[in-house]
């Protein structure tokens, strides 16, 4: 696999989140569908945020985490010579280990008071969000399989590298099943890791 530069990501448009993604993913791109763009550009992947209040919480962050964890993992995969089921595979779970944040928030209310009709109402705050109530696929992990999966077919070690990127950041009657997990395929524990490095330190000035 050949080595790709390791940095934070640091866009300022969709358009530059989409050029990014055809680019960076290139060495993955021909096993999915060829509007793949287009569906995760209408799904929202490129204008999420990547939480409300800690990493990436703004427009655009859950792309830019989504890079971060991409390089990293592909970084870790060359300097630590990390085999995998299949060479795409970094790419595959760095991009979408977080798909699941692609309908998981919406913009807050502000906290300026308007009235119209009589009637009084908060505006959306563009630099504030909260959790969408109405999103029909509850999770995490589990919920990024299944997206992931109506866009191709996966590999046992990228449903379980996904499924734990989390790590022991879950429940804790789930920690002996991370840990059967990271038995099972190493490489769960390097998906957190490149999760963590790019969470923590690529994004702790975001």
């Amino acid at each position: 696999m050949d080595e790709k530069s390791n940095h934070k990501a640091d866009f300022s448009s969709i358009e530059d989140r989409i050029r990014i993604f055809r680019d960076y993913m290139a060495p993955a791109l021909h096993l999915f569908p060829k509007d793949i763009t287009d569906r995760l550009t209408k799904s929202g992947f490129f204008t999420a945020p990547a939480s409300t209040k800690y990493h990436g919480a703004y427009e655009g962050g859950l792309f830019d985490h989504s890079y971060n964890v991409t390089s990293t993992l592909v970084t870790l995969t060359h300097y630590n010579d990390l085999e995998w089921q299949r060479p795409e595979s970094p790419y595959i779970i760095g991009m979408f280990h977080d798909i699941c944040k692609q309908d998981q928030y919406r913009h807050s209310p502000g906290d300026a008071l308007y009235s119209a009709a009589g009637m009084e109402f908060r505006a959306e705050d563009e630099n504030r969000w909260e959790y969408e109530p109405d999103t029909l696929l509850k999770g995490h992990g589990d919920k990024s399989v299944m997206l992931l999966s109506g866009y191709l077919s996966l590999t046992m070690e990228e449903i379980l590298c996904i499924r734990y990127h989390m790590g022991a950041f879950v429940d804790q009657k789930e920690w002996n099943d991370y840990t059967r997990a990271i038995h099972e395929c190493p490489n769960v524990l390097w998906t957190h890791t490149a999760d963590m490095i790019a969470a923590h330190i690529l994004e702790i000035d975001k």
